[in-house]
């Protein structure tokens, strides 16, 4: 019996490292078939992290030490953990999760993120007072990108 040739499709495995990038994920996997392709980023952290990844993204984007002064964040800031678009109420029309001068509690939605038609809650990684909102609704955001600042 002869063996199966498999192509590989360079466009299916882009858009698969695409949604990666937007997503945070570490890895994905398409499976049509008998066929399989997965697509995984490097490891980042040789130990495993109990934390779930978005809250760990969130985390480590919230307290991440910036590599020169011109890229820092402003002290206190919450940064994107990852691409999309913000928005600061639950649907248009609505009130605003914050507002500027506002105390927000650890755990509070700030914000949501759409990235890939999925709705992503930012939570508050901290009591605080919102001092600044660094984004406007329906903007879209980088991964790292300030929000919003809480003193």
């Amino acid at each position: 019996m002869p063996e199966k040739k498999f192509a590989v499709d360079p466009d299916l495995i882009r858009k698969l490292a695409e949604i990666l990038t937007e997503t945070g994920l570490g890895e994905i996997e398409y499976a049509e078939g008998e066929r399989r392709i997965r697509v995984a980023r490097p490891a980042v952290h040789a130990a495993a992290n109990s934390t779930p990844p978005m809250a760990a993204a969130t985390i480590a984007a919230a307290s991440a030490a910036p590599s020169s002064e011109s890229d820092a964040p402003p002290p206190g800031a919450i940064t994107s953990p990852m691409v999309g678009t913000a928005f600061l109420a639950p649907e248009p029309g609505a009130t605003p999760f914050i507002k500027a001068a506002e105390k927000v509690k650890e755990g509070q939605t700030l914000l949501i993120i759409e990235a890939m038609k999925v709705m992503n809650p930012i939570k508050s990684p901290r009591a605080g007072t919102v001092s600044r909102i660094l984004v406007t609704d329906g903007a879209p955001v980088e991964y790292g990108q300030p929000l919003l600042v809480i003193e």
